[in-house]
């Protein structure tokens, strides 16, 4: 029986993302190893467009990992750096344990980007390479609901991260305007956010995939779109893991933390110095700075390079 390794990772889409190339590291550091990612299961679709592990064990955020057989040979606790997420790991009772919260591993670094911070914890830990840019999913196999669209995502976890959907509205009325395909994206729970923004577009019904399309026909739509504008969120990385022209507003998290890689085709709109409350119940003020004039003068000469350029590369990996 193949050895066994366990890297726990229970949150959400962005954050999978983000982990992917610490999970590439780990797939290097452990090749002979079955290697298992216990995360949520509805990230299912994006961890097999990943290619970076064996399987994924369905858990929830903070939940007892549900474990089966003999313990494993190595825990990764790619979730957080303090004991919550560690002891969670403790009790299968591993032959070895990665951790921040270890006092004997790497050292937490409250100012790194997310993906040089796990990438770093493996790396130093089983001393092997690690490249933070190593993010690009496989597009999935079935064909986009939409195809060169701009997307516009209003939705975010939280309130703090959520720019007010009158803007968004006059963002996706101004693309309309020039003849572009629109295209509103969200969850269910996002539906009426996304029907809000259409209405102050002018746009019908149609336009919005909010509550109509799985992860997995998110990312097609992603993959495949001319332009995505979108808070710090999920779909954000998205466009990074498929190399999508966007344009992204960030607040109250600053994007040295969670933005996309400088090299990438992402236009980043940030006022602020600091940082503020990700899980707050309003609207930070630095996402507030950002105007509307702004963001379509950003979309604008992202949508003028795609005109002046060839054929763009969404992304290196294979289909799925």
């Amino acid at each position: 029986m193949r050895p066994r390794a366990v890297a726990l990772r229970a949150i959400g889409l962005g954050d999978f993302l983000v982990g992917v190339p610490a999970l590439r590291t780990l797939r290097r550091a452990l090749p002979d190893h079955e290697l298992v990612l216990a995360a949520p299961r509805v990230l299912q679709p994006l961890v097999d467009l990943a290619g970076a592990v064996d399987r994924l064990l369905p858990t929830a955020e903070l939940a007892p990992v549900p474990w089966t057989g003999p313990a494993p040979d190595v825990a990764v606790d790619l979730h957080g750096n303090g004991p919550a997420s560690m002891r969670l790991l403790e009790a299968l009772r591993p032959g070895r344990l990665v951790a921040f919260a270890d006092p004997a591993g790497p050292q937490w670094c409250a100012d790194e980007h997310e993906r040089t911070r796990w990438c770093r914890l493996v790396s130093e830990s089983f001393g092997v390479p690690a490249d933070p840019g190593d993010l690009l999913l496989a597009r999935p196999a079935a064909p986009p609901v939409v195809e060169d669209a701009v997307v516009v995502h209003a939705g975010a976890a939280s309130a703090s991260r959520r720019w007010p959907v009158e803007r968004f509205g006059e963002v996706a009325r101004w693309a309309a305007g020039r003849g572009e395909r629109v295209a509103l994206t969200g969850s269910a729970a996002e539906a009426d956010a996304a029907h809000a923004v259409a209405e102050t577009a002018g746009l019908s019904a149609a336009s919005v995939l909010a509550g109509r399309t799985d992860l997995a026909e998110l990312a097609a739509v992603v993959a495949a779109a001319r332009l995505v504008v979108a808070g710090d969120t999920g779909v954000a990385h998205l466009t990074s893991a498929y190399r999508t022209p966007s344009v992204l507003l960030f607040g109250p998290v600053p994007p040295s933390q969670w933005g996309p890689p400088a090299e990438g085709p992402h236009t980043v709109l940030w006022h602020s110095t600091g940082r503020g409350d990700p899980h707050g119940d309003k609207v930070d003020p630095a996402l507030l700075r950002i105007e509307v004039a702004e963001v379509v003068d950003a979309m604008e000469l992202r949508l003028a390079v795609q005109r002046g350029s060839p054929a763009r590369q969404r992304s290196t990996a294979p289909s799925g």
